[in-house]
């Protein structure tokens, strides 16, 4: 049972933790070029919480049929509406605002020096910083859960 618990932890760490480190990639007064470059790591960066992640919650799965906790348990019941909820912003939400960010910045060079596509940039990227930070928030909320395992 301990091995499990192992992974758990392990995988919940690996798997969240370089996501926080999107913040840095999402900032403002990126040029077009570098925040190309920085929505590209992102991308790669976003294997950890689907692998990680995935792991996480197949092992706490495993660890509550494996032991006396209950799905109906508010902290193990608050964590999984928590991971839906999670999975609904960055997915269902923040994906496309950063796939639109990416098609605005492949327009090219001449575009760049459009206004229009200069403002559509700055809110399509404090749109995806509005959602990173709603989903980075209901992270840290969902990792508190883990911890004090409120009753």
């Amino acid at each position: 049972m301990e091995w499990l618990i192992w992974i758990h932890v392990l995988s919940a760490m690996i798997g969240i933790g370089p996501t926080y480190f999107g913040h840095i990639l999402l900032r403002k007064k990126q040029s077009s070029n570098q925040l190309q470059q920085s929505l590209a790591l992102f991308g790669l960066l976003n294997y950890f919480p689907k692998i990680g992640g995935t792991i996480a919650v197949v092992s706490g799965v495993a660890l509550v049929a494996a032991t006396g906790w209950n799905f109906s348990d508010l902290w193990i019941l608050g964590s999984l509406v928590l991971y839906v909820m999670i999975q609904i912003v960055a997915v269902g939400m923040l994906g496309p605002v950063l796939k639109q960010l990416m098609q605005l910045l492949n327009i090219g060079d001449d575009a760049e020096n459009d206004p229009g596509v200069a403002t559509n940039k700055t809110a399509l990227l404090a749109k995806a910083n509005r959602l990173y930070n709603t989903a980075s928030i209901l992270g840290l909320v969902l990792i508190l859960f883990m911890i004090v395992k409120p009753m």
